[in-house]
């Protein structure tokens, strides 16, 4: 069985998103992701909010759980925004509008809501385009783009890789300790103080787990002679195919018609 590493254990192989190289899922949302922080209209970021979170969707094939938590969060996540970047809006700007709402003597305007509405959904657009990438690529897959294709020095990028990898033994070594520390009966108690002390109780050793594991990952790369040569052979190859061009040219095809819809509607 051949190991595919553009496979996650978390999407199903036929989703299409997860077999682009990641850097075309990178290279594809970036120019507009830079335009978005420029435009004040309401147009834009809603087209390519909407675009986003559909190709997501239908390209990640995300899991019930996850794509339920993207359709529901965002429009919340959009309409709270839009209050709270609302209410920081000079009233003196928008009281020709109509009111929404009036708490004492405070009036909430339609166009405060409006402006806070357009920088909600610039944000909201913004990072549903960074979800493209972000929700479909792995970071060892994206280390090892990054060093085949973009000529980062190897010994930066897989440093890099190595300091990931310990993102999950922190949390493995931590289940360890509170595991050893429950069976032992050490800090018990229940309440903010009791957890609080009982975190206080895992920093040593984690610390000195951490030590040991930096150690061995040192002694591993200097007797594989990491960094002794200026390259070195790959044995996963993230290649850049046929379909990674055509992905990023349909996706910037598409992101020009939504900039064209965008400025008619305006």
């Amino acid at each position: 069985m051949t190991l595919d590493p553009y496979t996650s254990l978390d999407a199903p192989p036929r989703a299409f998103l997860h077999r682009l190289n990641p850097l075309a899922k990178l290279a594809a949302p970036l120019p507009f992701m830079a335009w978005l922080l420029v435009v004040r209209d309401l147009w834009t970021p809603l087209l390519f909010l909407c675009f986003a979170v559909v190709l997501v969707l239908v390209g990640g094939r995300l899991s019930l759980r996850r794509g339920a938590a993207l359709v529901i969060g965002i429009p919340i996540g959009v309409f709270v925004l839009s209050l709270s970047f609302g209410l920081w809006t000079d009233a003196s700007r928008v009281d020709s509008t109509a009111v929404l709402f009036q708490l004492g003597e405070y009036r909430f305007f339609a166009g405060a809501w409006l402006i806070g509405l357009a920088t909600a959904l610039r944000l909201a657009a913004i990072l549903s385009l960074a979800l493209i990438p972000g929700l479909t690529t792995t970071g060892p897959d994206f280390v090892r783009s990054a060093v085949q294709h973009l000529r980062v020095p190897y010994r930066i990028g897989y440093t890099a890789l190595a300091a990931y990898r310990f993102v999950p033994r922190f949390r493995h070594d931590l289940d360890l300790i509170t595991q050893a520390h429950r069976v032992r009966g050490v800090a018990g108690g229940r309440g903010p103080v009791a957890s609080i002390r009982r975190s206080f109780g895992y920093v040593v050793p984690l610390l000195a787990g951490a030590i040991r594991h930096a150690e061995r990952v040192s002694f591993a790369m200097d007797s594989r002679a990491f960094g002794a040569h200026p390259t070195r052979t790959e044995r996963h190859l993230v290649p850049l195919r046929a379909r990674d061009a055509v992905f990023v040219a349909t996706f910037w095809l598409i992101g020009i018609v939504l900039l064209i819809v965008a400025a008619r509607l305006g």
